[in-house]
């Protein structure tokens, strides 16, 4: 199973060499591509260290962190894809997790974790959220869309998320033609109008934080996006009803969860309320 993972950068020298150290470590069959958009701080010295290892790297100006990720995966043929910003790190091991997932369950088209790591600036895990899983008709019920006050029961973390290479094609096979900052989650909505997302009860990867992410600085602007992204999609505006409903016990959604056998050392399926 070949696993194709696309990297975009621009100006990230501090964080890029413990970014692309954490997918080169992993093990298995790798296609890795680095989009850097013109950086002058240094970044490209450290993809050259790491270029014999690449499928393919370039430096020079884009449209955009979407546009880079799109024009990348357009160069990989893997069967399993995800992309990690520069500023971002799986955790060892993720790659083995992920690919024995999907080849036990062919039913899974996604995955993503319930344990979402929260890197500090220094590299260090700062926190770990956990979120109980996830289903379809949460998502377009508003309920991964932490909005406001409204209920939710967590973000989607892109840093810990993995397809299959068929949905991407059926889905459309580009992100963020719309959406500069809400890209992830209008790629989202239209996965989960083929598939389910499932996932795994262990840490995949981190988010870093650091203050200059477009999530970070813009978070308004990025909640907009990603409500109007919701509604195109047909989900409904999340609002106080959704919460009325949760609180009341009325809104429980089916989930799957997968979850390791520490006696067969198999994964296992679970359905769970969310």
């Amino acid at each position: 199973m070949k696993f194709s993972i696309v990297t975009p950068s621009y100006n990230q020298a501090r964080f890029l060499d413990a970014a692309m150290t954490s997918v080169l470590s992993q093990s298995g069959e790798l296609e890795y591509v680095v989009m850097d958009g013109g950086s002058t701080d240094g970044s490209v010295s450290i993809i050259e260290r790491h270029a014999s290892r690449l499928a393919h790297w370039q430096s020079e100006r884009d449209g955009g962190q979407y546009d880079a990720i799109t024009r990348g995966f357009a160069k990989t043929t893997g069967d399993v894809m995800a992309w990690i910003n520069s500023d971002d790190a799986y955790v060892p091991g993720t790659f083995t997790t992920v690919a024995e997932i999907f080849a036990q369950f062919p039913e899974v088209q996604w995955l993503t974790t319930t344990a979402q790591i929260r890197w500090d600036s220094e590299g260090r895990i700062a926190r770990v959220l956990n979120v109980p899983g996830y289903s379809r008709d949460a998502f377009f019920a508003g309920e991964h869309l932490p909005l406001g006050r409204n209920f939710s029961v967590g973000w989607i973390q892109q840093e810990s998320t993995f397809w299959r290479r068929s949905l991407w094609e059926r889905a459309g096979a580009q992100i963020g033609a719309g959406y500069p900052l809400a890209g992830d989650f209008e790629l989202w909505a239209r996965f989960f109008k083929h598939a389910e997302l499932y996932a795994v009860e262990v840490p995949l990867g981190g988010f870093r934080f650091h203050g200059d992410q477009k999530t970070g600085g813009d978070r308004a602007d990025y909640m907009l996006e990603a409500e109007q992204a919701l509604l195109v999609h047909g989900g409904a505006r999340p609002g106080a009803f959704a919460q009325w409903k949760r609180r009341h016990r009325f809104a429980m959604r089916a989930a799957k969860v997968i979850r390791h056998n520490r006696h067969s050392g198999k994964w296992e399926m679970k359905s769970v309320n969310v």
